[in-house]
């Protein structure tokens, strides 16, 4: 998970998944719902997932094995510019 910027809140939480063979037949939506779903029912409400969920191919990580959360970071800020400034 990485903050996101939001305007009313500040940062919300956002979190990156990748999806396992298990999960094969469903659809992109369906697994974001259950995983908001399961959050929302056992974490406290802050830690909600209001960015949303984004799945990834691999997480990124530093040979000692930590997630490199900083190119999580980059790749949501590129996001963000690539689609456009709000009007």
């Amino acid at each position: 998970m990485i903050p996101v910027p939001d305007e009313s809140a500040g940062e919300v939480p956002k979190a990156y998944v990748v999806k396992s063979a298990f999960v094969a037949g469903k659809s992109d939506a369906d697994i974001a719902r259950e995983i908001c779903k399961h959050v929302e029912d056992h974490k406290a409400r802050y830690k909600w997932l209001k960015g949303g969920v984004e799945f990834i191919d691999a997480i990124p990580k530093s040979p000692s094995g930590k997630i490199l959360r900083r190119l999580l970071k980059d790749r949501e800020r590129e996001a963000r510019r690539a689609k456009g400034a709000k009007l």
